[in-house]
């Protein structure tokens, strides 16, 4: 076989790394071209050296190009699959920071709470234009494959106004499901089989059965609170499974920021959460983690292309989608998997129009969902919050519409959860004027948000969160990584 994949975000080097290799276990894949894009020249000659060196170590014809001209790498792509993040870590700083002057905790902040929907915001003008560029110059119905988050406005955007043909990827479930199979003593994720529904990073098992035997609820408690990990990380998620009945995919903090009931006051943030790693809770967690993982990357780079000359071990294939998303279109081997598309009826108690997350069958035919789902009422209830403040924060996006944008931050039920009106006005105007740079849509909307903050009477104050921690030395993640290695 031979066709084209554009990898938009390429800079993000780990990632791309981890599709590709993946993309490669298919062996009638090895005659592809990749095309690699990005913002960053210094990232891509990064990326296009390691991929490069997989190439030469594995003898195969595969053809890799790295351009920062976008439609160029989009000509022609039979896929094309995004993984960026507009603004970067400059822009995700003020995602994190701003909200915690007007007492809004975060962990991740980049789905939905203040941050998430400013994130939305950068995200998807860029979106809109990566859809023009495959409607223009990729192949004739090219697939676009959003692992960019916020995942659900990304992909809404996208569908709803971009008309490309769009999938959401995550591994939010494969993980949720990893810890269900060790809590119940699998002696591998396979003998779990379950149905997980619900909007991306709100997915509830609803179902769950372990070598054919069903699993209820009070199992799965008991099994959770014996672990002798889980049951200290996870302590607000097991919380939320003891009074919905089912378990939520997502980790600790990234649930945490979902709810309006465990982070709205400092010391119950510290009563829920875990510290032992950024995602358990830690207030700003993945933007410390994230911006270690770059420091680290930068300085260990060499490390990182000496590892690039192993040969491809495909029992090592990640449980990434797409790459099984790709072989299933192309040599018609079924998938099956979670995927976020728009509702139409798939989930009976959720909008139509909303972007859920849910099981599909993939083959040459393309995605098929399993219709007719009906979630719990609590899981349905929670969903619907965010399905309502995403709604309005892709409305307000292709609109540029300042007032919409301040009434789905205000909606969000951990923000409301925090703050006033008047707080909320006050740091979106705030959010705005910071990242006025990736929002082209809010230019007009600037001059006034910044005459209002030069007169406005809302009190902030200077806090770094309930639980934050420093971001690291390259020395300490260095002393770190040997003890661990000393240890294990």
């Amino acid at each position: 076989m031979s066709f084209k994949i554009a990898i938009i975000g390429a800079g993000s080097v780990g990632f791309t790394k981890k599709l590709f290799t993946d993309i490669l276990c298919v062996p009638e894949f090895k005659d592809i071209e990749f095309a690699l894009t990005d913002i960053s020249e210094h990232n891509l000659g990064m990326i296009k050296a390691i991929l490069d060196r997989i190439v030469e170590a594995n003898k195969l014809p595969t053809k890799v190009t790295a351009t920062t001209d976008r439609r160029k790498a989009l000509e022609g792509a039979r896929y094309v699959i995004s993984c960026v993040r507009v603004g970067g870590l400059e822009a995700y700083a003020d995602d994190i920071r701003i909200p915690l002057k007007y007492g809004i905790d975060q962990c991740v902040g980049d789905t939905i709470c203040a941050g998430g929907i400013l994130y939305g915001q950068r995200n998807i003008p860029v979106i809109l234009d990566f859809c023009k560029d495959i409607r223009e110059v990729a192949d004739t119905g090219a697939k676009f494959l959003n692992y960019a988050n916020p995942m659900a406005m990304n992909t809404w955007a996208a569908i709803e106004y971009g008309k490309v043909d769009t999938v959401g990827l995550c591994h939010g479930v494969q993980h949720g499901a990893e810890q269900i199979a060790e809590v119940l003593g699998a002696k591998s994720p396979g003998e779990l089989d379950y149905v997980c529904s619900g909007i991306n990073h709100q997915t509830w098992f609803i179902e769950l059965r372990l070598n054919g035997r069903p699993i209820g609820k009070d199992e799965l408690v008991a099994a959770f609170e014996a672990h002798p990990v889980y049951s200290k990380q996870e302590k607000l998620r097991i919380d939320v499974l003891k009074r919905f009945g089912v378990y939520s995919t997502e980790s600790n903090g990234h649930l945490s920021e979902y709810l309006p009931w465990y982070r709205k006051r400092p010391d119950e943030i510290t009563r829920w959460i875990d510290m032992s790693d950024w995602i358990h809770g830690e207030t700003g967690g993945y933007l410390r983690y994230s911006t270690e993982t770059r420091n680290w990357f930068e300085t260990e780079y060499p490390q990182f292309l000496e590892a690039a000359s192993k040969p491809i071990d495909p029992a090592k294939r990640s449980n990434e989608h797409a790459s099984h998303i790709l072989e299933a279109l192309e040599t018609n081997r079924v998938y099956r998997g979670h995927f976020n598309v728009k509702n139409n009826g798939v989930i009976a108690n959720l909008p139509q129009d909303a972007i859920i997350e849910s099981p599909g069958f993939v083959d040459r035919f393309g995605i098929n969902m399993a219709a007719g789902i009906t979630l719990p009422e609590a899981c349905a209830a929670t969903c619907m919050a965010s399905i309502n403040v995403q709604r309005m924060s892709v409305h307000a996006a292709i609109a540029g519409d300042i007032d919409l944008l301040k009434l789905a931050v205000l909606h969000d039920p951990l923000v409301g959860a925090v703050s006033t009106p008047e707080e909320v006005w006050q740091m979106v105007d705030e959010m705005v004027v910071a990242e006025a740079a990736w929002l082209p849509q809010y230019a007009h909307a600037v001059p006034a948000a910044k005459e209002r903050l030069a007169k406005s009477k809302v009190k902030t104050r200077e806090w770094a969160g309930a639980a934050r921690r420093s971001v690291r030395s390259i020395e300490e993640l260095r002393a770190e990584k040997a003890a661990l290695k000393q240890a294990g």
